[in-house]
């Protein structure tokens, strides 16, 4: 049994999991932002959320409750913490300056490859896409703004999990067509490809869209698997990455 520090909180046995180091110096707001991150890929419970951040309880309560307060989380029906409508708003920000960057350079796209281009951003374990445009004639793959989609199937999905943390590869890959082997070539390549996974008959390749280094959305082209190929990754994918610095670099 753990020992109780002057906090009142329990100190954690030698071989168990430890606090992070500080990133800033300012340990709370490093802690509270260890807290965020955990949870922005799925809510989770105090229990989970503990063992995820390595905080004792005590801590990890005190911070959560602080940061609900401030509408940062709040509460699921199940009593569970999720990402709360202040973060949301505050995200919104980037998103609007996303959207303004991303028009013109997606129109391009659209022009170069003559398929329906979209732009996707993560929320827990799902992605919605936030920007689309389609081709003026031939057969479209519609996806409207506000769709939501699951990160267990698509090129677009394989982004996000290839990028992003090893709880979120956790969650996803036991259910999900793809590997860590596959995820593993998506980092290497740059783009993902997929073809009649998520949908029969339909075929996408999507790159990871950066700004300061963290992945803020993903870039995708969709459309008939007959008419994309049987490669769409190496047909599309070069372009793709070519637009997607192209957004990181008018973000800056």
């Amino acid at each position: 049994m753990g020992q109780y520090n002057a906090e009142g909180e329990t100190t954690r046995s030698k071989g168990t999991r430890s606090t992070p180091e500080d990133v800033s110096g300012i340990k709370v707001l490093d802690r509270a932002v260890l807290i965020m991150e955990a949870i922005a890929t799925k809510p989770r419970s105090l229990g989970e959320l503990s063992e995820a951040t390595g905080l004792p309880r005590a801590t990890t309560h005190r911070l959560a409750t602080a940061l609900e307060a401030h509408r940062l989380l709040w509460r699921t029906s199940s009593n569970q913490w999720a990402i709360g409508p202040r973060a949301e708003q505050l995200a919104g920000l980037q998103q609007d300056r996303l959207l303004d960057v991303a028009e013109h350079i997606m129109s391009t796209v659209l022009d170069d490859t003559k398929e329906s281009v979209q732009l996707y951003r993560q929320t827990g374990l799902q992605r919605i896409c936030v920007a689309s445009m389609e081709p003026k004639t031939g057969l479209q793959n519609t996806v409207p703004v506000g769709t939501r989609m699951t990160l267990r199937a698509g090129s677009a999905a394989k982004v996000f999990v290839a990028f992003g943390d090893e709880t979120l590869r956790e969650a996803v890959l036991p259910q999900a067509p793809f590997s860590t082997e596959e995820l593993s070539g998506v980092v290497s390549k740059g783009w993902a490809e997929s073809i009649s996974e998520r949908e029969p008959g339909l075929a996408s390749v999507s790159v990871p869209v950066f700004f300061e280094d963290k992945l803020i959305a993903a870039l995708s082209i969709s459309g008939p698997a007959e008419r994309l190929g049987d490669t769409p990754g190496k047909r599309f994918g070069p372009t793709l990455v070519s637009a997607s610095e192209a957004i990181t670099q008018a973000m800056l």
